[in-house]
């Protein structure tokens, strides 16, 4: 029998939660990932060899794979801070910018390191090109660059991509439009909400096909409010943000984390960027989806709040069987 296929867009720490769970479900996975991060190790690789940020594509790879903890160990692993031109850079990250350059391509690349690390389904990044993120704010003021738009005091109208090194329209890398019309389901986040998920969705080519797939579309709603994304943003909200930029109510089912987080838990200092607990807007959600799954999807660890991999693909594959798959 056919396996259902599941494709999962996204970036960020959000989705490798999800992608880890649902390899060990009999499903076909493929990941489109985002390229448009333009900070940190990603940001620094990207503008000296003009190449598609690795760092999202690496943590994909590691949470698909069946590697052993020491190979995942060796290919986290992050240089001191005191190492010269290699501070900051995760191992992994030079070893995908050196397989491109050898390859042509981080999309060749990573193909390669997909079968050198045993993975679990299919990666492929949203473009094969770096992406620049561009987030209009309300008050009409425009940053460009993913790691500056937490920096500007204000709200996010939308955002938009632009090809980093030329002036052509940005396209999807190859099978990615043909896997997005051929799932049964597309799973949307968890992550960043304008700098994680909307830059895959805004390139064209991928919005046209998420306008016109037959596929569930399930969105997997943040649980914490985020420090210059979205600040005092109901889960409702969220759903509205998504919507709006993809031009039409998409989005089939929403899941959403009603466990509270417990008072004084959150390690401030540490996860900074994360404010406070999404509110639950289910009337809201309701007038804009067809099904709302509100449930404890919550995983407490390090301070920080997370979603339950296990227990968002357990009603992933409820989804999935209800459509008979």
């Amino acid at each position: 029998m056919r396996k259902p296929k599941i494709t999962v867009i996204g970036g960020g720490t959000g989705i490798p939660v999800i992608l880890n769970s649902l390899r060990h479900q009999n499903v076909d996975i493929v990941a489109i990932v985002t390229v448009a991060d333009d900070g940190g190790s990603s940001g620094e690789l990207r503008s000296v060899m003009q190449l598609v940020p690795p760092g999202d594509l690496r943590n994909v790879l590691v949470a698909m794979s069946d590697m052993p903890k020491f190979y995942e160990k060796i290919f986290q692993y992050r240089f001191n801070e005191n190492d010269g031109a290699l501070a900051g850079h995760p191992l992994g990250n030079l070893i995908i910018a050196g397989i491109a350059e050898m390859q042509g391509s981080t999309y060749n690349a990573i193909q390669l390191l997909s079968k050198f690390f045993h993975v679990t389904g299919k990666i492929f990044p949203a473009s094969e090109q770096a992406l620049t993120l561009h987030a209009i704010f309300q008050d009409g003021h425009e940053v460009i660059g993913e790691s500056q738009i937490a920096n500007y005091k204000g709200m996010i109208d939308y955002v938009y991509v632009t090809n980093a090194y030329n002036d052509d329209v940005p396209k999807a890398s190859r099978k990615v439009v043909e896997s997005i019309m051929e799932s049964d389901m597309i799973v949307l986040g968890p992550g960043s909400l304008f700098t994680s998920i909307l830059p895959s969705l805004v390139i064209p080519e991928i919005k046209e096909a998420l306008l016109k797939t037959p596929a569930e579309i399930a969105y997997v709603c943040n649980i914490m409010t985020q420090y210059g994304e979205t600040e005092h943003f109901t889960d409702s909200d969220h759903v509205a943000v998504l919507n709006k930029h993809l031009g039409k109510d998409i989005i089939d089912t929403v899941l959403v984390n009603i466990e509270p987080v417990p008072k004084g838990y959150m390690d401030n200092h540490q996860f900074d960027e994360y404010l406070v607990q999404v509110d639950h807007d289910f009337k809201g959600l309701t007038k804009q989806v067809k099904r709302v799954i509100s449930s404890n999807f919550l995983r407490l660890e390090n301070g920080g709040a997370f979603h339950h991999g296990d227990l968002v693909v357990e009603e992933l594959m409820s989804l999935i069987k209800g459509h008979g798959l």
